[in-house]
């Protein structure tokens, strides 16, 4: 199976979790590419799409922005798809407030795998955040092993579709 996992990282927190899911996946033909670096070469004939990246003021990062966003109408159709993303967990932020607005707006997650769709994909397997400590890192303890099971469960849910 063809996968192509694409990626955006500030402080490496993402790109682990990516490299985590990439190894997970098994496949020779699994690729974990940083989203600037991200060709039509390597989008030709996939047939799973991971995108994730940090969680910047409740969003993906403008990289990620862009390279869903430069996808063909209908690129994605017959593509799965999932996304993942990387923050601090409600519980450690401190500012009520701020607590209170991600719960209102949410992590990155959700809106990738919603462009995702809206450019044809079919969403998998619901979006997923993964735990850092603080703003700049690192993962939370068991982030990547909690990733690398995120993967096998995407795989075991397509093996299971017609």
């Amino acid at each position: 199976m063809k996968t192509l996992v694409v990626y955006d990282s500030i402080f490496g927190n993402t790109e682990r979790i990516a490299r985590a899911i990439g190894e997970a996946l098994g496949s020779p033909a699994a690729a974990v590419t940083k989203v600037g670096e991200a060709t039509k070469e390597h989008l030709a004939g996939i047939q799973l799409l991971i995108v994730g990246s940090p969680t910047r003021g409740f969003r993906p990062t403008p990289a990620v922005k862009k390279f869903i966003q430069d996808l063909a109408p209908n690129g994605l159709k017959g593509v799965k798809v999932a996304a993942f993303d990387t923050g601090i967990a409600l519980s450690d932020i401190k500012p009520r407030a701020l607590r209170f607005l991600i719960k209102i707006f949410g992590y990155a997650a959700k809106p990738i795998a919603d462009q995702l769709r809206k450019k044809g994909g079919e969403v998998i397997m619901a979006p997923e955040g993964f735990l850092v400590q603080g703003s700049e890192g690192p993962l939370k303890a068991g982030e990547q092993q909690r990733a690398a099971a995120w993967a096998k469960k995407i795989v075991e849910s397509m093996q299971k579709q017609p």
